[in-house]
């Protein structure tokens, strides 16, 4: 079958009807074929949405859909490509794909449709991402009806400048062969996972076929760690020994140095963050899988033996099938952790975590690390605190709304955290410092404000609102003008809009107050930014404060931005003494300072790759073909974070692959881990690991 051009963008294709978010269009009037982009920097994902012209396309002929694409901005970007049905969120009903294009540079960027139609008949899944074949009817993440395809996404992550691009055309290509029939029925399928929680229909290099294989694996392993002890001219914090000799405080800190921001280890040693998430630790040592109504899944399961039964666990998963349920789950990695290493595993997994970590040229514990391992004192480790707080609530967000922290209980909360936290790693040399929350919504730049305004009149940041509002606009009548408004007073601004969450992001007035597209004019838009600006600053403001004064021997490493906008980003700037993001991408060569910003060094929090070649069923946020693949996008993921002088660090999530039947919490089960679900680890991560980071202090040095 020959492919097909949907779109070449000729003289004919109606922009207009292209729905664009901070972002314009425009045909290319010298190719007389493409459509020019230019994207701003002042929402999260600038994005142009292109409808189907009749509704949808039927591609289900076709085995991927593919655009051609030019970089004509003067710098590196990264595009995001997503073909859609109908409900797509970036999750599900669609298919991604990214290209990263230096300046100038030409690409064409192949997304694969990953049909959820043709799975076995009779063989029903529940309470996963991914799944082992597609299944008729589940809209599963990552999977789409190539029949019903209504469109397509461009767009760009979380940029701190303007980019434009060349769209020449986008076309279906490849004819798609129908896989033949899963030739099992449902009792020949189950069950489907093996005692180590192996996928049972799948070999692969590696794979763990009895116990006696992970006491194999094991003394392969000890020969291989002992013949490469770790990068020659490192100190014993990671460190370079070898580089330049600063100040020692005894403690972590940051330095500029030679037009480069650096961390500084306790001995005085230049120090980049080169780490890796969830090492030995409840979130990724352990994650639990849900074992009921699941029970016909395993073969041998271990739960059902004396010795296993301490990995035995309740759990209420917070989202999809089991929302809400409290229900039977197994951590399993864990079961295999004593298999393998005896009832002292605790102890000696962390001892070899240690040792892995050095052998691959790593230098840090990163977030969620256990404790167990951290205080062991032999690698640098960061630390996660959270703390309660009352929300903002009118607010919304991924895991939880975002807390109020105009509320006295938040300053007194934080500080509760911290003492009880220093009182274990206060005065510890290894300890790096601090992120305090985790990926929390920051939306837009009028978001928290409006969510501030459809929150109860107690909201503590609704009275600050209403405080701030009286001391720019003095009278009622003065706030009415500017918003176009008819508050009767300022009792009645406070009570207004409570219980109508998001109402105006919905675009429909709460009483008394103007709808989302009046906000955009004039004032109440202005007041709505320059509000938000100030929740910002009083969430980093108080933090710092209680930091600096509680652990002042420690960084604070800020809440690890997950999207986040320039009001919050300058805020983070202002009080952060690292700011931090978790960047799921192909490159951080591009991540820069805000427009009006401290500069402030960067560390990034979270990023991984993922292939599906040994027996998993989700490739994670950003999929690749196979394992050498991913390794080879891990080095130039590393060395784009070394080149960025403002990049003090990169952290690997997580340590080890999530369950294949998903981790409890969300059903998430990516092929994300150095180790797999049985402790062995990914040979080809691990050289690629110890190749970029036995070399990367020199690489930083060099680095233009």
């Amino acid at each position: 079958m020959p492919d097909t051009t949907l779109l070449n963008f000729g003289s004919d294709f109606d922009v207009a009807a292209i729905n664009a978010i901070d972002a314009k269009v425009a045909l290319d009037a010298a190719s007389g074929q493409g459509l020019r982009v230019f994207t701003g920097h002042s929402q999260q994902w600038p994005s142009i949405q292109i409808k189907a012209p009749n509704g949808a396309w039927d591609l289900s002929r076709f085995e991927n859909v593919e655009a051609g694409l030019k970089n004509t901005g003067p710098e590196a970007v990264e595009i995001h490509f997503r073909v859609e049905n109908d409900g797509s969120d970036g999750g599900f009903n669609c298919n991604n794909g990214s290209i990263l294009l230096q300046s100038g540079e030409s690409g064409r960027i192949s997304v694969p449709l990953v049909r959820r139609t043709g799975g076995a008949v009779g063989i029903d899944l529940i309470g996963m991402r991914g799944y082992p074949f597609p299944q008729e009817g589940l809209a599963a993440a990552g999977t789409i009806d190539p029949a019903r395809v209504t469109g397509f996404h461009f767009y760009i992550w979380q940029s701190f400048s303007d980019n434009a691009f060349l769209v020449r055309s986008i076309r279906a290509t490849g004819a798609w062969k129908a896989t033949a029939p899963v030739a099992m029925s449902a009792g020949t399928f189950f069950p489907f996972i093996d005692t180590f929680g192996q996928y049972i229909h799948r070999n692969w290099s590696g794979k763990i076929q009895a116990e006696s294989g992970l006491e194999a694996a094991r003394k392969v392993e000890d020969a291989d760690l002992a013949a490469h002890p770790g990068p020659r001219g490192w100190d014993k914090y990671g460190g370079w020994q070898d580089g330049p000799a600063l100040k020692a405080t005894g403690y972590f800190r940051t330095e500029k140095v030679d037009g480069k921001w650096w961390m500084v280890d306790p001995d005085g040693h230049l120090f980049f963050s080169h780490g890796i998430c969830c090492v030995n630790s409840d979130k990724g040592l352990s994650d639990s899988t849900v074992i009921e109504d699941r029970e016909s899944w395993f073969k041998d399961f271990p739960g059902k033996r004396t010795e296993f039964e301490q990995f035995l666990t309740t759990t209420t998963p917070l989202m999809h099938h089991f929302k809400g349920r409290k229900v039977e789950a197994f951590h399993i990695a864990a079961a295999n952790l004593l298999r393998k290493y005896g009832p002292d595993w605790r102890r000696i997994s962390g001892e070899i975590a240690h040792a892995r970590l050095r052998s691959w040229g790593m230098n840090t514990l990163a977030n969620w690390s256990g404790p167990e391992t951290t205080l062991m004192r032999r690698t640098p480790y960061t630390v996660s605190v959270s703390f309660e707080r009352k929300p903002i609530k009118g607010s919304s967000g991924y895991w939880d709304k975002f807390p109020d922290p105009f509320d006295l209980q938040f300053e007194s909360c934080v500080r509760e955290a911290l003492v009880a936290e220093a009182a274990r790693t206060g005065d510890d040399p290894w300890c790096i410092g601090y992120f305090i929350d985790n990926e929390i919504a920051w939306g837009d730049d009028t978001s928290l404000s409006q969510a501030v305004l459809h929150s109860p009149p107690a909201q503590a940041a609704k009275i600050a609102f209403q405080l701030f509002l009286q001391e720019k606009h003095g009278a009622i009548s003065g706030l009415n003008d500017a918003w176009k408004t008819s508050y009767a007073s300022w009792d009645a601004f406070l009570v207004s809009g409570a219980g109508s969450e998001n109402t105006l992001l919905a675009g429909q007035n709460a009483p008394g107050e103007a709808a989302a597209n009046s906000a955009a004019d004039g004032g109440m838009n202005a007041d709505l930014c320059e509000f938000y600006s100030r929740i910002a600053d009083q969430y980093f403001e108080v933090i710092a404060g209680a930091v600096r004064s509680l652990t002042p021997n420690h960084l604070y490493l800020g809440c690890r931005f997950a999207g986040v906008n320039h009001r919050a980003a300058r805020a983070a700037a202002s009080w952060c003494d690292v700011v931090s993001h978790n960047r799921y991408e192909l490159s951080i060569a591009g991540l820069k300072t805000p427009v009006g910003a401290v500069e402030k060094p960067v560390l990034n929090g979270e990023f991984h790759f993922d292939a599906l070649d040994r027996g998993m069923f989700h490739t994670g946020l950003v999929p690749c073909a196979t394992q050498a693949h991913r390794a080879a996008a891990y080095a130039a993921y590393i060395r784009s974070a070394l080149a960025n002088p403002l990049v003090v660090g990169t952290h690997w999530f997580q340590y080890r692959d999530q369950p294949v039947t998903a981790r409890s919490l969300d059903e998430e089960n990516y092929q994300i881990g150095f180790v797999d679900i049985c402790d062995t680890p990914y040979p080809e991560m691990v050289t690629a690991s110890r190749e970029v980071g036995g070399g990367m202090y020199e690489f930083r040095a060099k680095a233009v």
